[in-house]
């Protein structure tokens, strides 16, 4: 079962680029292929990824593209990233505090740079970059922890005093309810697109023999002696050798199928969306302090986003209180908005753990591997989470970057504290 898959007798993939595209404008664009199949799941496979969301699509791709494991699948109990993937506000970022955060969204940062011409899919990555505001002496003092500590990380940021924050977002209303003292900037920071991301990562994968089944939710774990055989589904039962679970808030459901309890809670994380404006913010503006951040899209939407609400749930919907709570600081810190009409709101399930840092590990049931709790990070270091957890799965030891991340450091206290950083 290690050999690859065979391509053989299958059209070459299609490379997109301006050429492709005014040829097949000359074609009334009837030529192109599908993006990718739709294939019935085979009887086994060598590693399976519960979870077609970004990071399990991302794991799938580097697992076919940098290791040998062999016949690779993603099932996904919907359809292909209409998880978390689609239902968060697009922010790319590695300003963490801690040394092993930073080292991984850093990781994750690098690969987002150069992804568009890895996968041959514009992920549409904008590194506008990513304004945190201080409103006080004490969000001060925190900016400068992190400048520091980001400075000793090799990630480039800059304290900014109020003239420059002025000037970079004049929109800004600095003297207000929430005084603006300074910031925290860091320039290579900025937004990608959440479907392109997603479908690009599916493109490139299928076109290495990927198999991505759609609609195939897993309902338990075929397990013998302590090691995993693969996967009970709604489409029969699965083989594999190793298994791979990326399912976002509803890890802690799949755990408890396994046997084994993971240390998370799930909560909805909402975000809004305003009718479209000319350019008039350029660049993303976060304000922990009250919880409420915004930036503009291509399309001229304003993306707001806001904290976890406060309660355990898995509605997609979120409470009305959290809404009234990040409506409020947003029309004082941007007067502006109050002008506009909401177009959409939706919330997310994001799975949280005590120190706000995710999980990447093994598990007490053997070739049985997880990845998850990223909280309110997940989508910016999706490159670096699925590149780690590949090499992981097929090493059968955890990357080096991964290795502090495991379920084990919450019996051993090794937390890596990111609530206590403030600025997460």
């Amino acid at each position: 079962m290690s050999a690859k898959p065979n391509r053989v007798g299958k059209k070459p993939p299609q490379k997109y680029s301006i050429f492709s595209l005014a040829h097949q404008a000359m074609q009334k664009h009837t030529g192109w292929q599908a993006a990718w199949r739709s294939p019935e799941p085979q009887a086994e496979y060598d590693v399976i990824i519960v979870g077609g969301g970004g990071h399990g699509l991302a794991t799938a791709y580097y697992l076919a593209k940098e290791t040998n494991v062999g016949r690779i699948a993603v099932l996904e109990k919907g359809w292909l990233a209409g998880g978390n993937t689609a239902r968060n506000t697009t922010i790319i970022r590695s300003n963490y505090l801690c040394d092993e955060s930073a080292k991984l969204y850093g990781h994750a940062h690098q690969l987002w740079e150069g992804l568009s011409q890895d996968i041959n899919y514009n992920v549409m990555f904008s590194p506008r970059g990513v304004l945190m505001l201080s409103h006080n002496v004490h969000d001060q003092q925190v900016a400068a922890r992190h400048f520091h500590a980001l400075h000793l990380n090799g990630i480039e940021s800059h304290l900014l005093g109020p003239e420059e924050i002025q000037e970079k977002v004049p929109l800004l209303n600095m003297h207000g309810r929430y005084p603006v003292l300074g910031g925290l900037y860091q320039p290579r920071a900025g937004n990608a697109h959440h479907n392109a991301l997603a479908w690009g990562y599916a493109r490139a994968a299928d076109q290495m023999g990927v198999d991505i089944i759609e609609n195939c939710g897993v309902t338990g774990f075929m397990i013998k002696n302590g090691v995993v055989k693969g996967v009970k589904t709604v489409k029969g039962v699965i083989r594999a050798s190793k298994v791979g679970v990326v399912a976002a808030g509803h890890s802690s459901v799949l755990a408890e199928m396994a046997g084994f309890k993971m240390p998370l809670e799930s909560m909805p994380l909402q975000a809004f969306v305003s009718e479209p404006v000319k350019p008039c913010f350029n660049t993303v503006v976060m304000s922990n302090s009250v919880h409420v951040y915004m930036s503009q899209s291509d399309k001229g939407e304003l993306v707001i986003g806001a904290g976890s609400d406060n309660y355990v749930s898995y509605t997609q919907r979120g409470s009305f209180d959290l809404t009234d709570c990040t409506i409020s600081p947003l029309i004082e810190l941007y007067p502006f908005v109050s002008r506009l009409r909401m177009l959409r709101q939706w919330a997310g399930i994001v799975d949280i753990t005590k120190d706000r840092s995710p999980i990447i590990t093994k598990t007490p049931i053997e070739n049985l591997y997880f990845n998850c709790g990223w909280g309110t990070g997940g989508f910016k270091a999706t490159p670096g989470s699925g590149h780690v957890f590949a090499h992981s799965i097929a090493a059968g030891e955890m990357h080096k970057i991964a290795v502090p991340f495991g379920m084990d450091r919450f019996t051993t206290g090794a937390l890596i504290n990111e609530a206590a950083a403030v600025m997460h």
